[in-house]
Order: structure tokens, then sequence, then C-alpha cells
């Protein structure tokens, strides 16, 4: 039947095709869908098909018989075009010279039978190709509907991408509107905020304007009262230079007068012998003028001079009249001898009677015919062995915490600097505000050197932080004790007994504190040892001075008024702590540095010459402070002592004094014999009494 032939033909044409020649393995049987994907998957034309139809079909054609040739063209013509066929990618490979099946040898003989043989392979695979072609055709077609539809798909998307852009804008566009109506409203805020905040402003500066006017008003009301003060002031400064000027012109008319005196008690007696007691009138007679011109030199240099300056200068005045008195009653003494001894001589020659003349006597051996010792210059031996001790103990003390003073660690100067705090800031506090708050200081001062801890500059401080610190707060203290009396008590004299009575009160819990108080105090002020440092060959002039007590700086010696200031203050402290101790401590033992102490250093100064200046200043600040005391404590040995002051000791404070110096001298001198003729020393000026303590 044609149908079954074509069908064998169509069988066999496969079976001659490139695929059909290809040799399949059992193996892929088991590889399952895998080989079944191959199968159900869309047919692809091999890429030889161009070719096939390009050059096997029209050889095929010519094979065939007429009827078939015919046949074979409606078939093509109907299932495919000329122009739809591809062209084969090895059409040049097919019928070139150089191709591998027809190669070019010189015979000819091979290229033949393979040509020959392969001509019948070829007719037999016509049908083959036929329907590889239609299927590369229906391949193109269904690739062209795919291209259409991929063409009307992207045109689609290009649709959305156009609506989405659109949106996309509009969206942006609503986001804009709404952000400028933020920001608008933001503005509108700040600008509602701006304006109450303005409105709050010229408020509060109206409040500020109506304030301001109020202080203002009390401020021209205050500088009313203060312009009214200062003329108050004015006026007061005005009668005071009036009254100051009076007492100056006054001053210089007893100065005048003063030295018209002592012109008339120096040309007492002239040109003739002098006694003993005239040349100590003139001698008085020369101080007293000394005096009044440094009282007007003083008084040129600070101002106007006082009542008192004034009431110093008559009584000098006074007493230049009460010596020109007793230098004419000598003088017109002195004559009457003389003319007595002239009328006994004149007797004597009228009766012609030789006389032996006696010998001259013995000179004077000074008033009341004794002649008076020369006081020591040096301290006592037993005196000196105790201030080389007390400064050998304050050198063993420095030594003792040497390690914590030259110390390198941010550690331990840290400690340093608390422990010195603790130490001297408590001193420092120290007042006459009430004796509650001085038992605060007395309590915090006694736990440091306890091994307590106490509070410091908001930390906890203790002398058990270091091995050396115990050393090292007890010398720190002690030399501030005698620093407050250099520097508080010189300017304040109440602020001695406050400071003596804690120091008194420690010294007596702590007894190396007092030691080394002692020895700043001796080491600061010499004089209440009392000891008067000797210069030494060799020595240079600053150390020596430093000795004595000044303070050196710079190769320049402080003004003397500064050095008895500093003197006086150290010695008021010392004449308060001999005579005051602790209210609560246990008085069971005695004081330990007590009134005996004052009693000696009263007696050895005694015995000792005089230093001009010096030795006035301290005498007055000792009895001033510790006279009370020891008048209470020694009744009338005290006295005694009072009248030998008096008596023996003025006159030679009094002969190494110049006139510039006189008055310290005289303030001493007055203040003895007032207390000498009411038989009482008056109790210091800012003593502590019981009230005080129960503040």
């Amino acid at each position: 039947m044609p149908s079954e032939s074509r069908c064998w033909e169509t069988l066999q044409a496969l079976r001659s095709s490139d695929k059909g020649r290809l040799c399949y393995h059992r193996d892929w049987l088991l590889r399952g869908e895998d080989v079944l994907e191959e199968c159900v998957s869309t047919p692809q034309l091999s890429s030889y098909a161009g070719w096939v139809v390009d050059h096997v079909l029209p050889h095929t054609q010519e094979n065939l018989s007429p009827s078939e040739a015919s046949t074979s063209s409606r078939s093509t013509s109907g299932l495919d075009q000329p122009s739809f066929v591809p062209k084969s990618p090895i059409r040049s490979l097919a019928f070139s010279p150089a191709s591998p099946r027809t190669p070019a040898t010189p015979g000819g003989t091979k290229g033949k039978r393979e040509s020959q043989h392969a001509e019948p392979m070829l007719l037999q695979s016509s049908r083959g190709i036929k329907v590889e072609g239609c299927i590369r055709m229906y391949e193109l077609v269904h690739r062209m509907k795919g291209a259409e539809g991929l063409r009307l798909w992207q045109e689609e998307q290009e649709r959305k991408v156009r609506a989405l852009s659109e949106m996309a804008s509009e969206q942006l566009k609503r986001f804009d509107e709404r952000k400028e109506l933020k920001h608008h409203k933001e503005f509108q805020d700040l600008r509602e905020m701006m304006e109450k905040s303005s409105r709050e402003a010229l408020g509060q500066q109206e409040k500020l304007k109506a304030e301001h006017r109020h202080r203002a008003k009390i401020l021209n009301l205050k500088l009313w009262e203060a312009e009214q003060q200062r003329l108050k002031q004015v006026e007061q400064e005005r009668l005071r230079r009036e009254e100051g000027q009076v007492r100056l012109r006054s001053l210089y008319a007893l100065q005048e007068e003063l030295l018209h005196l002592n012109q008339q008690l120096d040309s007492v007696g002239q040109h003739r012998d002098l006694k003993v007691d005239l040349l100590a009138l003139r001698s008085r007679g020369n101080q007293l003028c000394g005096l009044i011109s440094g009282i007007i030199r003083t008084t040129s240099e600070n101002g106007f001079p006082t009542a008192e300056d004034q009431a110093v200068a008559e009584s000098a005045l006074q007493e230049m009249r009460d010596l020109l008195t007793d230098a004419r009653a000598c003088e017109d003494k002195r004559r009457q001898d003389e003319e007595e001894a002239q009328v006994k001589r004149q007797e004597a020659q009228m009766q012609q009677k030789p006389e032996v003349r006696k010998e001259c006597p013995a000179p004077s051996q000074g008033p009341g015919g004794k002649r008076s010792e020369d006081l020591q210059v040096k301290v006592q031996d037993s005196t000196m062995q105790w201030y080389q001790q007390l400064q050998e103990a304050s050198r063993q003390c420095v030594l003792a915490f040497e390690g914590l003073t030259s110390s390198k660690d941010s550690q331990v100067k840290k400690i340093k600097m608390d422990l010195q705090k603790a130490a001297t800031i408590p001193v420092s506090q120290i007042s006459t505000i009430a004796g509650s708050k001085l038992k605060e200081i007395f309590d915090k001062i006694h736990n440091l050197l306890s091994g307590k801890p106490v509070q410091s500059g908001g930390r906890s401080v203790s002398v058990t932080l270091n091995p050396q610190g115990l050393d090292f707060v007890q010398y720190k203290l002690a030399e501030k004790f005698v620093k407050q009396g250099e520097e508080e008590v010189a300017s304040h004299h109440e602020a001695a007994f406050p400071i003596a009575v804690v120091a008194s009160g420690i010294w007596e819990l702590h007894p190396r504190v007092g030691d080394l108080i002692l020895a700043h105090l001796h080491k600061n002020c010499p004089y209440s040892v009392p000891f008067y440092p000797a210069f030494r060959e060799g020595m240079a002039l600053e150390d020596y001075q430093r000795m004595l007590g000044y303070q050196v700086k710079d190769s320049k010696v402080e003004q003397q008024d500064n050095f008895l200031k500093r003197m006086s203050g150290m010695m008021r402290l010392y004449a308060a702590i001999i005579q005051l101790r602790w209210p609560y401590g246990t008085r069971q033992e005695a004081h330990p540095h007590g009134l005996n102490h004052g009693w000696r250093w009263l007696a050895q100064i005694l015995n000792m010459e005089p230093l001009s200046d010096v030795t006035a200043t301290l005498l007055f600040d000792f009895l001033e402070v510790c006279g009370n005391a020891l008048m209470k404590q020694y009744q009338a040995q005290f006295w005694k002592m009072m009248l030998l002051i008096k008596e023996d000791y003025f006159p030679r404070i009094e002969a190494i004094t110049s006139s510039g110096q006189m008055g310290s001298f005289i303030r001493l001198k007055q203040f003895l014999e007032k207390c000498l003729q009411r038989k009482e020393i008056p109790v210091p000026k800012g003593f502590l009494t019981s009230s005080f303590w129960r503040s």
C-alpha cells in the first residue's frame, strides 16, 4: 500500500539520519524523567535543516518519477515556502572542493565511490528531511507568534510603567504638598511661639523695669544717706583737723617753751664745775626735748597729734619746769655754799691759822651710796641648756618625717597635704565666738593627734595613713600655734586667750606638742627664753639678724615697728598660755608650763642688760597679759619685783633709749606707775570668763 510504503520510507529516512545512527545505552532508561523531559520538550530543528532543504531536496526531486515529483511538489508547496527555509550554515562545506566528504584527489576514484554511495542515502531520507523542514517551519511560526506576544507584553509593561510613573509623580506631588503644609504649620507654630516669647519677654522687661525703678529708688535713698554720712564724716574730719591743728600749734608752743626752758637749764651753772645732780637734770632735759621732737615727727608722718600726745607733751613740759626749778634750787644752794665757804676763808685768813686741807673724797658710788653691779648679758647656763634641748628635739622631729616631705610619690604628697590641712585649718578657725565652737576645734585636734580619723576637706584623714604622719602633724600643729601668735595675736590682742587655752589643753594631753611649741617660739622670738644671741666672728649680718628674730627678704630687713609687733604677739601668746588651762580637763595634775615659768622669765629678764625698744615692749606686753595672774599667785613678792623695776630697771632702760624710741618706755612706765598707785594689776582685755564657756 502506498501509505505503508511511505511509512517505511519515513522510518528508513529516520534511521539513515544523523540521529538515527546514534547509539543509545540501556542504562539511560534508569534516568527516568530526565530522558522523558527531552522527549516531551519542544522540538527543535537541526542546524543542518537549512542545508538539507537547499541542496538535498532538489536532487531527490530529480530522481523521482513525474507522479512522485508532482506529489512531492504539492506537498512541499502546501507545507513549506522557500522564503521560510533557513539556509544551512554548512552549505559551503557540502560542495566545496576542500570538503572532507569530497576531497580532491589526483585520481578522483575514491570521491566518485563515496558520492555514488551517498546518493541512495539522500534519496532514502528525503521524507525525513521534509518532516524536519515542516517542524522547522512550525517552529519559526511559533517563534514569530512568541515575538508578537512578547511585543504585546512589552507594550503592556510599558503602559504599566507609564501608569506607575504617573502615579509616582502624583504621589510625589502629594508628598511635596504635605511637606510644604508641614513646613507651613511648623512656621506658624514657631511664629506663635516667638510671639508668645516676645510677649513674655515684654512682660518680663516691664517687670524688670519696675524692679529697676524700685531698686533705683532704694539706691538713690542709700546714696542720699551715704552722701549725708559722707558730709557728716567730712564735717567730723574738718573738726578733727581743726582740733588737730590746734593741738599741733599747742604742741609746737610746748616744744618752743620746752626748748626755752632747756636753754635756761643749760645756762644754770655755766662756766662752773657741775655737780652730778645738775648733770642728771640736764640729761633728763635733753631726753624730754627728744621725746617732744619724736612726738612731733610721728604726728607729722601720721597726721595730727592726739589728745594723748598732747597730754604727754604737757607732762613733759611740766617735768621740764620741775627740772628747771630743781636746777635753780641746786644753783642757789651751790651759791650759798660758796658764799659761806668764802666767808669762812676770810675768817680763817683773819685768824691766820693754817689749815690742812683734807684729801678729796672717793668717787661717787652712785645714788644712795651703793655701787650698782653690772648686769649679765648672757643667759643662765641651765636656761641655755634647756633652750638647746628644745631646739634639738625640734630638729629630731623634722628628721623623723623627712621621708614624708621629700617623697616624690603623688599619693604620699596627697597624704602630706591632707594631714597639713587637718592640723592647721582648725587652729586658724579659733576665735572668741563661743566656747562650744572652741570645744569642737579642740576635740578635732585631739582626735587627730590620737590617731582617730577626722574630716578635712570632705575626706577622712588620719595620722595612721603614714608611719611618719604623727610626727609631721605634731610639728605642723606647734608651728601653726606660734604662727597665729606672730600674726593674729599681733594684730588682735584679744585673740591670744582662745588660742592659748586650746594650746594649753593640747599641751597637757600631748606633751611633745608643747615642747615643739616652745621650740618654735624660742626660735622665732629668742627674747621669750630670754636669750640675746651674740654676734660671732665670720657670721653673715643677715644670719645674725634672723637669729635676733628679724625677717630678712631679698637682703632687706623688716621695719622695726613690724618686728616689735610680731615679738609682741608671740610674747602675749606665751603669757596667756602659762596662766590658762583647758576648762574641760581633769586638773588633777599641775599645769605643764605654768606661772612659775613666767616668774622665772621675769626674774631672768631683769637680771640681764635691757635692749633698746625691745625690753620695754616685751615687759609691757607680758605684764599687761600675765600681771594679774602673777599678782594673785605671788602677792607681796610680785610687788617687790614691780618696785625693783621702777627704781632700778627703769633708769637702765631710759639710759639706752634714744629720743625717738621713748614711746614703749613711757607706755611701760605709765602702766607700772598706775598699777603701783592702785596696788592692782587689771584683768587683761579679752580674758575668757565663765560666761564664754556657757555660750
